[in-house]
């Protein structure tokens, strides 16, 4: 792995542990990617500047996992014209509804791509983003299949007792 490929933003810390589901998944498939807090309402000038340079340093798309109003991913996409995909972090209010409806309500011109709430969520966020990474790379085109063909194995080897 050399060139950051993907970058992987949270609005806080203690998304970590959900934003690193998405980090693993991606360097178990041989891709760069770089996690980075930075927040739409604490930090949002670094914020911008971040997004706007990511394009410029060859980053073909875009993670970001937020809770509570989620604006992050949002922001982002306001400011690059890469491929975002947004994870609503679970929150302890409202269990990650409130994260959700925030990640997919964007206004026309801003889309951002929204994934289940949370873990779950984190790890298809890596694997769209390798899915839209494999429309100009064969090799990860072809790791993909194979994991497919993996996870394919895994559910028909099943054995119930």
């Amino acid at each position: 792995m050399s060139q950051i490929k993907v970058a992987i933003m949270m609005g806080s810390q203690s998304d970590a542990p959900t934003m690193s589901e998405a980090a693993k998944i991606l360097t178990d498939f041989g891709v760069a990617n770089e996690m980075k807090v930075l927040s739409a309402h604490r930090t949002p000038k670094e914020c911008a500047q971040y997004a706007e340079e990511l394009k410029g340093r060859g980053v073909k798309v875009v993670i970001c996992g937020a809770g509570g109003s989620a604006a992050l991913a949002g922001v982002v996409a306001a400011h690059t014209s890469l491929p975002v995909i947004g994870i609503p972090i679970e929150s302890t209010a409202l269990n990650g509804m409130d994260s959700l409806l925030s990640t997919v309500q964007m206004p026309p011109g801003v889309p951002v791509a929204a994934v289940a709430i949370g873990k779950p969520g984190a790890k298809n966020a890596a694997l769209l983003a390798l899915r839209i990474m494999a429309l100009s790379d064969a090799e990860i085109e072809k790791k993909l299949a194979k994991y497919r063909d993996d996870q394919r194995e895994k559910i028909l080897k099943t054995k119930l007792t």
